[in-house]
């Protein structure tokens, strides 16, 4: 064998080798892709454990609302105002844990999803009757509670943003697998009955109509609007979910009846998710706008050269106008340079921005007026000063006196009783003396010879009793003769 054929032999025995090693590396990759692709798919899918006729009769069994179930929601309500009123989150968590409200909504979602228009119809209707039920049991309470605040719990569900509408699209998508597994999982139901909060919103609308007025009317349709938010997301959840399982379709005997059902649950599916993407796009915006607001007020705030009042209608959607008030005149360039910066936030630089200055507290004038103050302040402590001197010397030299009367008195005579320190203890002693006198008093039985006797006048607390104060007199009598040393001593009551 040639050289040359030797070569060519060597090199067509290397060459399959290389080739080997590259296909070997190539199934590799493939390999632990495929197994990270079981391994995701094991660990997401839901389908294998599924019980969809458990499920659809669970779910149509928490539909019905009557009866015992009326009266759980009538309790759950009064406790959710109890607690919005109160602004006690836990007593208002503790009333959405017993709420039966959540069974319609999924009873809506499923039937659109399943075609069951009976169902929906049901569900519909048991959702209404929920609904009113709710709202009247709230408005009975905050119309004649006689506690009404504006606590933080209440105004709280009068505004809602894009995290509502996300707690309740997932809170949705958290109950309806929960419900679709075999063995319902009740931490997670009862978890989403807290998160997505169906029950203060309702307790408010109650709240808003029973207050009245403009703002209470506000408060009305802002906790309808965070209600009907979770109703259609947790709704649109449950159908979503149920299609993606592939939930058996209900079937009609009559195929055109069956036909225009199947229509009609198409529309109603197409209607609950274009109001559905247009709540979430306002909201969206909305969200967006509030955000680049405060952005854009944050360092007018911050700026201790200016005296920014902030407002709660200083933000005007409707009319796309942000209103800034100032205490003190605020310059030309002052005012362009905050026109300039609202342009930099995308979502508000087409609102027309309004600055009110007032002219009557410009700052020099109220630096003039805070020293103003501050010097009367001073005035005011030098004369309270002045006075508090004036009334030590008045009680040192009223001591003096009565130190003085009582050294006279006890000159003339030796059984004198010093009553300023007798009366002092006898207060210490018994709480309830309002009064206290004492003098020696001349006294005759037969009207021919005269005593003299001690007496000790007293009058007490009005809230004692008689017998109370019959045995207080004793206590003090006793007490009295073993203090000033007598043989004979008369309490007698001053009325």
């Amino acid at each position: 064998m040639s050289t040359e054929e030797e070569n060519k032999f060597n090199f067509s025995e290397e060459e399959p080798k290389e080739k080997s090693e590259t296909t070997e590396n190539s199934e590799d990759v493939q390999g632990l892709w495929k197994g990270f692709k079981n391994f995701l798919y094991k660990l997401l899918d839901i389908r294998d454990d599924v019980d969809k006729d458990q499920t659809i009769e669970d779910v149509k069994k928490d539909i019905p609302f009557k009866g015992a179930t009326a009266w759980i929601l009538v309790c759950s309500i009064f406790i959710a105002s109890v607690g919005l009123n109160a602004n006690s989150p836990a007593v208002v968590i503790g009333a959405m844990l017993i709420s039966p409200l959540m069974g319609p909504i999924l009873g809506m979602g499923m039937s659109i999803a399943i075609n069951d228009i009976y169902t929906l119809r049901k569900s519909l209707i048991n959702f209404g009757v929920m609904v009113f039920l709710s709202v009247l049991t709230a408005f009975l309470f905050f119309k004649f509670f006689p506690l009404q605040t504006d606590s933080s719990e209440l105004i709280a569900r009068t505004q809602p943003d894009i995290r509502d509408v996300l707690i309740a699209f997932f809170g949705g998508l958290a109950l309806i697998i929960a419900r679709t597994k075999k063995g319902t999982i009740a931490s997670v139901i009862f978890g989403v009955a807290i998160a997505t909060a169906l029950m203060p919103p309702l307790c408010t609308v109650g709240y808003g109509l029973a207050k009245g007025g403009t703002i209470g009317l506000g408060y009305a349709g802002g906790a309808m609007y965070l209600f009907t938010i979770n109703t259609i997301f947790i709704a649109l959840a449950t159908f979503l979910v149920l299609k993606i399982l592939r939930f058996p379709m209900l079937k009609y005997a009559n195929s055109a009846k069956r036909k225009r059902i199947s229509q009609l649950a198409s529309v109603v599916a197409l209607a609950v998710m274009i109001p559905a993407a247009w709540t979430f796009w306002n909201v969206l915006q909305e969200n967006n706008i509030r955000r680049d607001y405060n952005l854009f007020v944050k360092p007018i705030q911050e700026n201790t050269q200016v005296w920014l009042q902030k407002r709660d209608k200083d933000l005007d959607m409707e009319n796309r106008t942000i209103n800034l008030y100032f205490n003190g005149e605020i310059s030309d360039d002052l005012a362009q340079q905050y026109k300039s910066d609202l342009q930099k936030f995308s979502n508000i630089k087409d609102f027309e921005l309004k600055i009110n200055g007032n002219k009557n507290r410009s700052f020099d004038k109220i630096s003039d007026a805070l020293e103003r103050a501050y010097a009367d302040l001073d005035e005011k402590d030098q004369i309270v000063e002045g006075l508090q001197k004036q009334i030590a010397e008045l009680q040192q030299e009223v001591s003096d006196l009565n130190s003085q009367l009582e050294s006279k008195a006890s000159l003339e005579n030796e059984n004198y009783i010093a009553f300023s320190k007798v009366s002092k203890d006898a207060k210490i002693k018994y709480a309830d003396l309002r009064q206290f006198g004492f003098a020696k008093m001349l006294s005759s039985k037969d009207f021919i010879k005269v005593d003299t006797i001690p007496v000790a006048a007293v009058k007490w607390n009005p809230v004692l009793n008689d017998s109370v104060q019959t045995l207080r007199e004793k206590e003090l009598e006793t007490w009295l003769r073993k203090e000033l040393s007598l043989d004979t001593l008369i309490v007698e009551r001053i009325k």
